[in-house]
């Protein structure tokens, strides 16, 4: 994984000073970097773990001193996160599967494998499933029937893809993740408690005992390209509508997207979030870790959902939400403040009411 100053300036396209033969070895914090590693020192607030380091090479911000810094070669950058992703991907390494079809692979007849595609250990692919070209399948993959996997998939071990899933190009999903299972959906002959309290709020009592019938899913789910799937997340199928994640959306580990659910472009869901059956997300959607959205709603383009935000009706464009039930950040932030206050409030009520009943 060595390489010069220079190239890696180069992949980066920002310019760099000093040594630009001098080799690196890794990207390191700058407080533990060594004389081959590159110090990540993009702040000036890094200057004293720099300076606690052995680095010769850093990346720095834009007009940094880095001959007074002591080194013998910088790169220098305007945006210190986009460029992590880009000096990330210079070090980083692919995992490891030969090329080919390994021998324990169970792989149908009517399976059509594309050229360059590698096939782990005791992958299963099923009846007319398609991969796509150059898709690397690790150890443990089950691939359904009728299933299309695009290509330059990099699909992790213990990945499940269900029955009739259309998979974009450049899919990346991550250990133990599914695609494809199905939708909780389930109906009683008659009204049950829980339909009744929440077309009324409450429960009348008498609902009668009675089973829950399964409502199958039947369609499947649809994949863009460019989406990442974290590890151990769901996408359910849909129950006559596929399920739709679009372009570029990236799922964080341990996500839920329940059936029927319309996902746009660029989304980001991140860890433990859930998404309720039939719901709708526009484009550039952001839910933060355990966000929830109910059943049923439309959540506009650019909406973002801070952390633990429970959202419960429809939220238009553009819109920052927060808190439980959802509402405009700021509003939440202002209500939040308010019920710190409650406590010494109803002291001084309290003491107000003494006052006023107090016998003259």
């Amino acid at each position: 994984m060595s390489m010069t100053v220079q190239t890696i300036a180069q992949s980066l396209g920002v310019e760099c000073a000093g040594d630009k033969d001098l080799v690196i070895d890794r990207a390191s914090e700058p407080a533990a970097a060594g004389p081959r590693d590159l110090a990540l020192a993009m702040d000036k607030s890094y200057l004293d773990a720099l300076a606690a380091g052995a680095a010769e090479a850093a990346v720095l911000w834009q007009g940094a001193d880095w001959q007074a810094l002591g080194l013998k070669a910088a790169i220098f950058v305007s945006r210190p996160r986009f460029a992590m992703a880009g000096i990330t991907a210079v070090f980083d390494r692919a995992p490891v599967i030969d090329a080919g079809i390994h021998a324990t692979a169970v792989i149908h007849p009517t399976a059509v494998i594309g050229e360059g595609a590698a096939i782990g250990p005791f992958v299963v692919i099923g009846p007319n499933a398609s991969i796509g070209a150059r898709a690397r399948l690790l150890s443990h993959v089950t691939i359904s029937e009728d299933a299309v996997i695009g290509d330059d998939a990099l699909i992790y071990s213990g990945v499940r893809i269900g029955s009739r899933v259309v998979i974009g190009d450049r899919f990346i999903a991550h250990f133990n993740s599914v695609v494809g299972s199905d939708g909780f959906s389930f109906v009683t002959l008659e009204p049950n408690a829980a339909e009744e309290a929440r077309s009324s709020f409450e429960a009348s009592g008498t609902a009668k005992p009675q089973s829950y019938h399964r409502i199958a899913s039947t369609a499947s789910v649809k994949v863009g390209d460019d989406v990442e799937l974290g590890a151990s997340s769901t996408l359910d199928k849909g129950t006559v509508a596929d399920t739709v994640i679009g372009d570029g959306t990236k799922i964080d580990n341990h996500v839920q997207v329940g059936h029927n659910v319309r996902i746009g472009r660029d989304c980001l869901l991140c860890a433990h979030a859930a998404v309720a059956g039939s719901s709708v997300l526009g484009d550039r959607v952001i839910l933060g870790g355990q966000a929830g959205v109910g059943d049923h709603l439309v959540l506009g383009d650019d909406v973002i959902a801070a952390g633990a935000t429970a959202i419960l009706s429809n939220v238009p464009a553009g819109r920052v939400m927060m808190g439980y039930p959802a509402m405009p950040m700021k509003q939440n932030i202002a209500a939040y403040k308010a019920l710190r206050r409650l406590p010494r409030l109803v002291v001084k009520i309290n003491d107000l009411q003494k006052l006023v009943l107090k016998p003259k």
